[in-house]
């Protein structure tokens, strides 16, 4: 059985972590003549209500926060993916694990890489890890990026980024 890859999905969240997983899939996708599809996720940011006012909803904050999250990642995939034709950005809100194992069933998504950023004791407990959870619920293959990554220079990485 041949493994064909056509799409990777590369979640970003703008850490260097994240970019230099994004130069790693580029490097990746470029050898399987791949597409290339960014996904960054908006967390809702809940406000309480003033009970004195009733809900009053903030939708401009969201489409402002949207807007700059599509700036920002055009401006990463012009920098960073240049050479490579299919690319394609995508803008969710939510938890970000739940969105990007949406976005990977919705686009049919070949291989999904996502870089760690290795918290550990207290913090892991706390906060639980993105990579982990989407590596357990994917609907196909999840490489998992850790720094250093062998082979590949970080620092070098992260100057062109």
């Amino acid at each position: 059985m041949e493994t064909t890859i056509k799409k990777v999905l590369v979640p970003i969240d703008f850490s260097d972590y994240s970019k230099s997983a994004l130069k790693y899939a580029v490097n990746f996708a470029k050898s399987f003549n791949a597409e290339i599809i960014l996904v960054y996720v908006v967390e809702p940011v809940i406000y309480p209500p003033d009970f004195s006012m009733g809900q009053i909803a903030m939708p401009s904050i969201t489409t402002e926060w949207d807007d700059r999250a599509r700036d920002e990642l055009q401006k990463l995939a012009k920098s960073e993916i240049n050479e490579i034709a299919n690319v394609k950005t995508i803008i969710k809100t939510g938890k970000p694990f739940v969105e990007i194992i949406e976005t990977a069933k919705e686009e049919n998504i070949d291989l999904i890489i996502i870089a760690t950023h290795g918290h550990s004791g207290v913090e892991h407990i706390l906060f639980g890890s993105t990579a982990e959870k989407v590596v357990r619920k994917a609907p196909c293959p999840v490489l998992t990026l850790r720094e250093p990554i062998k082979g590949f220079d970080y620092k070098e990485g992260i100057k062109k980024l």
